[in-house]
């Protein structure tokens, strides 16, 4: 196998996509296992179900393989081209539930044991993606990127295809759309007054 001039071995996401179009099964190995696990929680978090992220997750990594043969290193990062490709997806399939009844939607299914701090911590992620679901889809998809996700603002605006403005604008309202939909939980998600701060 010959290796491409401009691949660095290094293991950039770059090097190891151009690596696998030029027929490398251990960089897909690679990328797989540092990409596949957060497109998969970025998928949860827009969706909240996790069956419906898998297939996101997998539909995604798929179309990053077709995309490798063509893939042109610096016109975007891979990460931020992949976080696109599975928000777009995710609304594509939030856009299709919207017809569907509360009572058709299987819920999801905790395997841990119910241990006190587990319960709190899962009450806590049930409240916020409950307040995250309230949100305008594009607003979501910003705070999510952003907040849980960890992206920056100009990268946010790749993966929206809007400008850093518009992004700063949307996480704005989020936040505080967020902020008030949960003020009223604090002390029954188990935070106190003086943790508050």
């Amino acid at each position: 196998m010959t290796m491409p001039p401009d691949a660095d071995p290094s293991g950039s996401d770059d090097a190891l996509l151009r690596l696998y179009a030029h027929g490398d099964a251990t960089a897909a190995r690679r990328l797989s296992a540092r990409l596949l696990p957060r497109v998969y929680a970025h998928a949860k978090r827009l969706l909240g179900d996790a069956m419906e992220a898998e297939d996101v997750a997998q539909e995604a990594m798929l179309r990053l393989w077709r995309t490798a043969p063509e893939w042109r290193p610096g016109e975007a990062k891979v990460t931020t081209w992949l976080y696109r490709v599975t928000a777009n997806l995710c609304i594509d399939r939030l856009r299709k539930r919207r017809g569907v009844g509360l009572d058709e939607i299987a819920e999801p299914v905790d395997p841990q044991p119910g241990v006190a701090q587990q319960m709190q911590d899962r009450s806590r992620h049930e409240a916020l993606q409950a307040a995250l679901a309230t949100l305008p889809e594009r607003q979501r998809q910003a705070v999510v990127l952003r907040h849980i996700e960890g992206l920056s603002n100009p990268e946010i605006a790749q993966v929206m295809e809007i400008s850093p403005r518009a992004v700063e604008s949307l996480t704005a309202r989020g936040k505080r759309a967020l902020a008030a939909l949960l003020a009223g939980r604090r002390a029954d998600l188990g935070y106190d007054d003086e943790k508050a701060g």
